[in-house]
């Protein structure tokens, strides 16, 4: 549906380049919510614009709907762009129009008939729950009723992909789940291909099937949503993931692990599926001479599949401790030891 193979973006500045995309490869199925995240200066906007040719990559292929975007002519790229929706972080609404006509827009400069357009424009609003709305003005709306505008106005043309171009880091929480919960309900009935990029991964654990991390031009990591929140591989990855998973230990717990004076060590073990029910724990206290201490933990669920995290220590002799640690890699769950000796 969406490939990246070899994509470069260098912008010249005088005489300095900057690149913005180093040689990025991504393959994003039909009917899949995609997700690129990464921190501010990453190359996400560049990637973005990228696949629609607002912006023209220096090097490498872009293929949608299997076709060669660089290769097409000025008017197959035209065609080509209709079946591309996008939307905006900031909306970019024509504040001077109605919402019927910001919806209408894109039909209206294809010079589609009237009654076809009154028709399409009506079912959008109906869709995104304006329909009320069709004769006020932007400067009228919520900034979430703007994004649906937004939403409404890049599905005018019944696109096949949707662009979001943080599409919710202009809205409060609240307004933020209500967008993405349309964004699944596009996806589902319409069954469009969505490519996500933001810097919230409580955004692409929410929606997202699939998530590139992008560090510095260069996607550093990809994979499903489970397999990144689960294991994550690179320290940026990492990073996102734990802004909502939130197991970071506090220096406070730090501070009275180190006060004890004794040999402790702490890892954190990830629970996956069915083993998330199973009584690991009391197993280890049964048949180990070992004390467990339950610093953190929280079960969430990623893509329906049951997720838990635990932080966790252990006091006991080194000998005895290899031993737990031993019987725990023969388990169905992760084990890292975050810190080590901390007395």
């Amino acid at each position: 549906m969406i490939t990246l193979e070899n994509v470069t973006k260098i912008y010249q500045g005088g005489e300095k380049e900057v690149k913005a995309l180093d040689d990025v490869n991504l393959q994003i199925e039909k009917g899949e919510i995609y997700g690129v995240i990464g921190f501010s200066g990453a190359g996400k906007s560049s990637l973005i614009r990228c696949v629609n040719l607002l912006e023209r990559p220096t090097h490498g292929t872009i293929t949608v709907n299997n076709q060669d975007l660089l290769r097409l002519s000025p008017k197959e790229l035209r065609e080509a762009k209709r079946d591309i929706g996008m939307i905006f972080q900031h909306f970019n609404l024509l504040d001077s129009k109605t919402v019927f006509t910001n919806v209408a827009m894109p039909l209206l400069l294809m010079k589609k008939p009237k009654e076809e357009v009154k028709k399409r424009v009506e079912e959008l609003l109906d869709f995104v729950g304006l329909r009320d709305k069709a004769d006020n003005y932007p400067d009228q709306l919520s900034g979430g009723q703007k994004q649906r505008v937004g939403i409404a106005r890049a599905l005018a043309t019944q696109p096949s992909v949707l662009l979001c171009d943080e599409a919710t880091s202009a809205l409060d929480p609240q307004t933020t789940n209500s967008i993405l919960n349309l964004l699944k309900k596009i996806n589902q009935e319409y069954n469009i291909t969505i490519l996500i990029i933001t810097h919230e991964m409580g955004v692409i654990r929410e929606i997202c099937d699939k998530v590139a991390v992008l560090d510095q031009g260069e996607v550093v990591e990809s994979g499903s949503v489970f397999e990144v929140f689960a294991r994550p591989k690179t320290a940026v990855a990492y990073n996102f993931v734990s802004t909502v998973m939130h197991d970071e230990i506090p220096e406070s717990v730090h501070q009275l692990i180190r006060s004890q004076g004794e040999t402790n060590q702490i890892y954190r073990v990830v629970f996956f599926g069915e083993a998330t029910g199973d009584p690991l724990l009391s197993q280890i206290a049964k048949h180990f001479n070992v004390e467990v201490n339950v610093l953190f933990g929280n079960i969430t669920e990623l893509q329906g599949i049951p997720f838990g995290n635990l932080v966790i220590q252990f006091q006991g002799e080194t000998k005895e401790i290899n031993r737990v640690l031993m019987y725990i890699n023969q388990q169905e769950v992760t084990i890292k030891e975050v810190l080590e000796d901390a007395g």
